[in-house]
């Protein structure tokens, strides 16, 4: 699943080459959007922008009309010229959006719905999202109000929900902890308030450095590289994950992983640098 850094970087472009612009081509092989899209097409609406909310990327249209995706774990938008070739084969596409300028694809996107007038603000997985660290604002105290109702879980678990936070995944959670020197399995409640505070300052810190907007006036189809050290070298941007059975970068143990939580995805730690809890 992309980190809320990588969506907030995507909804960011898809603005930059879409907002403005007239819609002269839309398809999907949805049929709850083609279905939608026949009762009230989307050709010939504007598009309005396109932002994020923690992982969830929306375009908005004219007309109170919002297209709701999630990425899950292999979703992706890419957009392109016209007559460009595409990066991926035509049967992972999803949804296409053409305007005069640009071509937009969801390559392989699993949830997308349209959301007219007020159901933005009734949907379900929109509305019990917790404070999204990519926001304008950050609400903190409503972040560790929602930490400490996960009192009995285990912080890794807390912070890969986005009900408690937004924008937080697998990387962000190995590399905070990390930096913060709390074990991943260490359960919420054997945290000071200062410590839950210290990792959602780092987390909010870090997420929003990697999405400082370029200088250049090019628009970007990528989501650039993500680091965690400030090294600018890919290889060395990140203290932990993916880095099992290699040396912890500040001390020289090895770096361990292990495959937790109910989606047993996969998180990586130093055993010198984060004991584990008593």
């Amino acid at each position: 699943m992309p980190e809320g850094d990588a969506l907030f970087r995507t909804a960011r472009t898809l603005d930059r080459a879409l907002a403005g612009h007239t819609v002269i081509r839309f398809e999907s092989v949805f049929p709850a959007l083609t279905r939608i899209d026949e009762d009230a097409p989307v050709v010939g609406r504007t598009v309005d922008r396109a932002t994020a909310m923690g992982k969830h990327l929306l375009i908005h249209f004219s007309g109170a009309l919002v297209l709701r995706t999630h990425m899950r774990m292999s979703g992706s938008w890419h957009l392109y010229r016209s007559g460009e070739a595409w990066q991926r084969p035509a049967w992972d596409y999803r949804i296409l959006i053409e305007t005069d300028t640009f071509i937009a694809v969801a390559f392989n996107v699993p949830v997308a719905e349209f959301l007219a007038g007020r159901a933005l603000a009734r949907q379900r997985d929109l509305r019990a999202l917790g404070p999204d660290l990519l926001g304008e604002s950050f609400d903190v105290g409503e972040a560790l109000k929602r930490l400490r109702a996960r009192n009995t879980e285990t912080i890794e678990a807390a912070l890969l929900d986005q009900r408690v936070v937004a924008g937080i995944g697998n990387i962000y959670k190995s590399e905070v902890l990390f930096a913060s020197r709390v074990h991943p399995q260490t359960p919420v409640a054997e945290l000071s308030d200062e410590q839950l505070l210290g990792i959602l300052e780092r987390a909010r810190r870090w997420m929003r450095a990697n999405v400082h907007p370029s200088t250049a006036a090019a628009i970007v189809t990528h989501p650039g590289l993500r680091t965690a050290t400030g090294r600018a070298d890919h290889a060395d941007g990140v203290w932990v994950y993916g880095r099992a059975g290699r040396p912890c970068r500040r001390c020289g143990t090895r770096i361990v992983s292990a495959k937790t939580g109910p989606h047993v995805r996969t998180t990586y730690w130093c055993p010198h640098c984060q004991p584990a809890p008593a």
